[in-house]
């Protein structure tokens, strides 16, 4: 079924460009955004401002520029336990330039405790992914070395956007691009508590699913239901975005679940709750205008992105 042209969100402060989330006991979200190194966790049923802020800036080493630091560009999550695994894009500038900062793949626990939320970085951020994807002998035919080369929405770049964890504890990375042969590629990370220890990852076999030339933009398993849920979209920006189920494995198809996301917004992140028939999906409201500037050029107290709900 398609979703609604219109769609009711909701509107939370302080940031503008969610790109990677997990559910919090049941009626919160901790969120990334990929102009900063700060996650914050958020009420999932109102607006307003974040419950709490947890900057790993001195963790994520990205250095500074200018008196702020880089961002690492956080662009996907995954939670197996009270372990969470996030992700960065992996990719250069728009203009080419090399970008190690965003060359990041490092874990945080999060626990619950009187109504509080603490959150640990866990090991040490892993920065060797880009190598390790470009010899590994199962990738080779994507020729990832001279895609981490291209600026990461020009056909054939390296963008990561996507991360899912499987029922067997390891992760699903989700490419926006490239889209080898009109196929989104996704590739499993076999032991990601290891790689935060400093071991070299173990990838495994790749899947291209044809999602009708979109790549991923998030990625998110359904424990309770057994599937995961892709929001696809172009490699570069605009639209179309498409919500999709997948049951997972090279031999399943997915299958549409939304046609058309609601018009005016960019979601790029899933949120699934335990228990609930419906997923909460968060737009990346980064160029969404406010007076007459981009949302993430914006007063501080003026950023904001929404989210909204999809029944399933």
């Amino acid at each position: 079924a398609a979703a609604p042209a219109q769609a009711r969100f909701l509107e939370h402060k302080a940031m503008c460009d969610a790109s990677a989330a997990v559910a919090i006991n049941g009626v919160k979200f901790l969120v990334a955004n990929d102009e900063d190194n700060i996650l914050r966790l958020y009420s999932s049923n109102t607006s307003g401002r974040p419950v709490q802020e947890f900057d790993l800036n001195a963790f994520l080493k990205t250095g500074k520029k200018d008196g702020e630091w880089r961002e690492a560009d956080i662009e996907g999550a995954a939670r197996i336990g009270d372990m969470v695994y996030w992700i960065a894009s992996h990719g250069t500038s728009r203009k080419t330039q090399s970008r190690p900062t965003r060359r990041r793949l490092f874990a945080t626990e999060v626990k619950m405790a009187d109504g509080k939320l603490s959150v640990t970085p866990i090991g040490t951020p892993y920065e060797n992914l880009v190598h390790d994807l470009s010899t590994a002998p199962s990738l080779s035919r994507f020729n990832l070395a001279a895609a981490a080369k291209l600026p990461p929405k020009e056909p054939g770049g390296l963008n990561i956007e996507g991360l899912a964890a499987t029922p067997e504890g390891a992760l699903l990375i989700g490419f926006r691009n490239p889209v080898p042969d009109s196929g989104a590629l996704i590739v499993p990370l076999e032991n990601p508590r290891e790689v935060i220890a400093g071991e070299t990852a173990k990838l495994g076999r790749p899947i291209t699913l044809p999602l009708g030339g979109l790549g991923v933009r998030a990625l998110e398993y359904l424990e309770d239901r057994g599937h995961y849920l892709i929001i696809a979209g172009p490699q570069g920006g605009g639209r179309p975005l498409h919500l999709y189920r997948w049951q997972g494995g090279a031999a399943q198809k997915a299958q549409l679940v939304s046609g058309t996301l609601p018009a005016g917004l960019r979601p790029e992140a899933v949120v699934a709750y335990p228990g609930r028939r419906d997923v909460q999906l968060l737009s990346d409201d980064g160029s969404k205008q406010v007076s007459g500037t981009d949302c993430k050029n914006a007063p501080q107290r003026s950023r904001s992105f929404r989210s909204f709900w999809v029944a399933l």
